[in-house]
């Protein structure tokens, strides 16, 4: 089977599904797109949004389904039903919080974007980072049932981004999801991933 992987020429959602590629050693064509250049693609692109994955042909978007998809391929989507929603919950804490970020930064009012930021840093991001890590600690060191799974993939994947776009340093003083990252980027296969792939922006 071939497989194309088509975003932005960062990490943020495109890179748990490059984790979980690397997690299923799949080779996988890693299709970049600048973003001076999207205006110019964005009308080819499937409802306008990237990630896209293509695998034999098939074009396939929703990056939080096509995670899901592999994260079953690789085992790590949960040993019963009950499992398998805790980690779609988590997920979708995960996205809620990326959101969050992403609403900041891309307010073009400078006014409304400041109060935006204040409210980030003094509430979301404390409210939320406390409760992740908390979760880490119930979970024995992961975010479900003390097993590594794709919510932790996921979480660790656009971690940098989340970094970048926030200008802050969210695992400071949080030592379990410090113990979590260093774990997930120490699975062999992404450690692989790691050491390859193009440097971004957002990579610190």
């Amino acid at each position: 089977m071939t497989y194309k992987l088509t975003y932005f020429n960062f990490t943020a959602l495109g890179e748990p599904i490059r984790f979980l590629l690397s997690y299923l050693n799949i080779d996988f064509e890693d299709d970049r797109i600048e973003v001076e250049q999207w205006p110019s693609v964005k009308h080819t692109i499937p409802y306008g949004k990237v990630p896209l994955l293509e695998i034999d042909g098939k074009v396939l978007n929703q990056s939080t389904a096509i995670c899901r998809y592999l994260a079953k391929k690789a085992n790590l989507a949960g040993r019963d039903d009950w499992e398998s929603l805790l980690i779609d919950i988590a997920v979708d804490n995960f996205q809620d919080f990326r959101l969050s970020i992403i609403s900041y930064w891309y307010e073009r009012n400078e006014e409304s974007k400041a109060a935006k930021y204040a409210t980030l840093v003094n509430e979301t991001i404390p409210y939320n980072m406390e409760r992740f890590e908390n979760i880490v600690v119930e979970n024995n060191g992961y975010f479900v049932n003390g097993n590594l799974s794709w919510a932790d993939l996921f979480f660790v994947g656009i971690l940098d981004y989340l970094k970048f776009r926030s200008e802050i340093d969210l695992l400071k003083d949080r030592p379990n999801l410090q113990a979590l990252r260093e774990k997930v980027l120490a699975v062999p296969k992404i450690k692989s991933w790691i050491e390859k792939r193009p440097s971004t922006v957002d990579i610190a």
